[in-house]
């Protein structure tokens, strides 16, 4: 009899400290940094948000950031693998920390596939939502983009076809599953070698958004009317600060923007060296990420002034024309400088006359106020913008490819939060090559991805956006911390610190650790849920035959996509409780008489870590 062992598996490890960060750092910063920071700055005061958005980072973000790299720099494990050697009534929470990166994932790179989308039409001249398609008699403009605007027009007619509500599917868009397909196939290139093709890739996708940034900032701040931009979003507004929703938005956006919660940054840290300083890598992100969420509000809102501006002006025009043609003046007669004047004059002495034009409304502040966050501020208002800018094509080009970039980066995180753990489990013979399984999943993510292709695709993203990353990352992270400084415990956490960085955690990070940030997610979490819980969720709908279009018609949610809605924020976090729940059975089965071979059942295969296999005869 010839006894064999079973070689131990070497865990890969990055080619060097720059691809780590560059991964971390694509990782965190998203498509969230480019629409959503500057969306709330613009709703909540401006720079007085930019307070509880840095109290926030400080005692929340950074904090959480720190202790996943520090886990899984330390155990060297996936999120599944961390949390079961902490204590095994936690191998739900990883579990729980793959499901979510699996469904943010599937919404995720759909937005990369309108992304595509919209890069291929940016190298048409003139650009298909510069202007209204002909009508079906080639007689005149279609109506419904006459009646919405062109790039309205090409978001939600061309490129979505979207249905007038969720409960009309609609058919599969084919250039939409095209693109998403060339989505899928990027990632699954970027993947096909681990971390070693990511560790290529992120030398461009994690750098290549700041160029474009830089680039936009600098045409951004030469733009006339960049200054009313600006000058709208850091006015402080001080009294916003008493609104408690205010502070809860901030927490979440810090929250999420650093992508907490997921695993993915704990698989990117457990490939590191043991002997790493993690603490400066995660300050180093953490600020960074922040920053660059504040640098891309200048150039963004430089563009947005200028299109209000350009709005502005054009609205004037209108009215001049209207004025010029009804009181027969000479050309030239009102102009831009006086129009208020003349408006104020002939109100008075010809006021029924005036009445009769119905003329706009030509408030700056209106326009201003146009800027909306997500799909809204990418692909209707700052595609309007992109439009009125000398070079138009090259503008857009340039933004969609940044966009691509910075989700692309995002997506190596998410999958990784996925492949990781699996790898972890064994749940596939070491015969079966990982390429292969990265390609299932990439496949898999797929065909499960092809309902957001639908008519009523839209609607599905918004759901998945607001519900699978919010409640659960909540409770994820809040189990997380409070398993480390309390299951592990903070005595021995600290050891394993001291062994990687060389010191022990200061009184900053402990306070943190054990009260501030434990306490900020439960308070948080709490908050969230009442709020949810006070109103029923709705959506917004576009509805060419609503009394009030182009406005949105809101709609609320009819009972069986609500209940979808509660079981995607409920379903993530059901590992947590049922693991828990299973371990402590068998706990007390294997405690009682019968010995654990005789109860398979209790076997449950949670070994994550790669040991060597007891000796066994061929």
């Amino acid at each position: 009899m010839e006894e064999t062992k079973e070689p131990r598996v070497e865990r890969p490890k990055w080619d060097n400290k720059a691809q780590y960060l560059l991964t971390c750092i694509g990782f965190a910063v998203g498509l969230g940094n480019v629409w959503r920071f500057p969306y709330l700055c613009q709703i909540y005061g401006g720079g007085a948000f930019l307070i509880p958005y840095v109290i926030a980072l400080v005692f929340e973000g950074i904090p959480l950031l720190y202790l996943e790299m520090a886990v899984g720099q330390r155990l060297r494990m996936g999120s599944i693998g961390v949390w079961n050697s902490i204590s095994p009534l936690l191998g739900g929470v990883g579990i729980a920390s793959m499901l979510v990166s699996f469904l943010v994932s599937l919404f995720y790179n759909t937005i990369l596939a309108w992304v595509f989308w919209y890069l291929f039409h940016s190298f048409q001249n003139p650009l298909p939502w510069s202007q209204c398609p002909l009508d079906a008699n080639l007689t005149g403009y279609n109506v419904e983009c006459v009646k919405s605007t062109p790039s309205n027009y090409f978001w939600y007619r061309e490129t979505l076809k979207i249905t007038d509500n969720i409960e009309t599917s609609g058919s599969l868009n084919w250039w939409l599953v095209i693109c998403l397909a060339s989505a899928w196939c990027v990632v699954y290139i970027c993947f096909i070698k681990g971390i070693s093709s990511i560790g290529k890739a992120v030398y461009v996708t994690s750098t290549f958004p700041y160029l474009v940034l830089t680039i936009f900032l600098i045409r951004g701040l030469t733009l006339p009317g960049a200054t009313d931009g600006l000058v709208y979003l850091f006015t402080p507004n001080w009294e916003i600060l008493k609104n408690p929703q205010v502070w809860l938005d901030a927490a979440t956006q810090i929250f999420f923007s650093l992508s907490l919660g997921v695993g993915g940054l704990i698989a990117f840290s457990s490939y590191n060296a043991e002997k790493n300083n993690c603490e400066r890598d995660a300050v180093l992100v953490g600020v960074i990420n922040s920053a660059t969420s504040i640098y891309s509000c200048i150039p963004i809102f430089s563009i947005l002034g200028f299109k209000a501006n350009t709005a502005f002006n054009s609205c004037r025009m209108e009215n001049i024309l209207a004025l010029t043609n009804k009181f027969e003046f000479s050309d030239q007669n009102i102009t831009a400088d006086n129009y208020v004047n003349w408006v104020e004059y002939l109100n008075r002495t010809s006021p029924s006359e005036v009445a009769s034009l119905d003329l706009r409304q030509c408030d700056l502040q209106t326009f201003l106020d146009e800027s909306a966050s997500g799909t809204g501020l990418v692909f209707i208002v700052f595609t309007e913008a992109v439009v009125s800018m000398p070079g138009s094509q090259i503008w857009a080009i340039l933004f969609f490819v940044m966009l691509f970039s910075l989700g692309l980066s995002s997506m190596f995180g998410l999958i990784e939060g996925v492949l990781t753990p699996i790898h972890d489990l064994k749940l596939f013979p070491r015969w079966i090559p990982k390429e292969l399984i990265t390609a299932g999943l990439c496949l898999a993510s797929f065909l499960t991805a092809l309902i957001f292709t639908l008519g009523s695709g839209n609607y599905w993203v918004a759901i998945f956006d607001s519900y699978v990353g919010s409640v659960p990352l909540l409770v994820i992270a809040f189990f997380e911390i409070t398993a480390v400084v309390y299951g592990r415990g903070m005595k021995k956490f600290s050891e394993d610190i001291c062994f990687m960085t060389g010191k022990r955690p200061n009184l900053y990070w402990k306070a943190c650790w054990m009260v501030i940030s434990p306490l900020m997610l439960l308070v948080v979490l709490v908050a969230y849920v009442a709020i949810q819980a006070q109103t029923r969720p709705s959506y917004s709908a576009w509805n060419p035959a609503h009394d009030q279009f182009p406005l949105a018609e809101q709609k609320q949610y009819p009972d069986w996509v609500f209940s979808i809605i509660i079981l995607l924020s409920v379903l993530p976090v059901i590992p947590i409780p049922l693991v828990a729940l299973y371990r402590l059975i068998c706990s007390r089965i294997r405690n009682s008489s019968a010995p654990t071979d005789l109860n398979p059942y209790c076997n449950d295969g949670f070994e994550v870590e790669p040991q060597e296999q007891k000796n066994r005869t061929a």
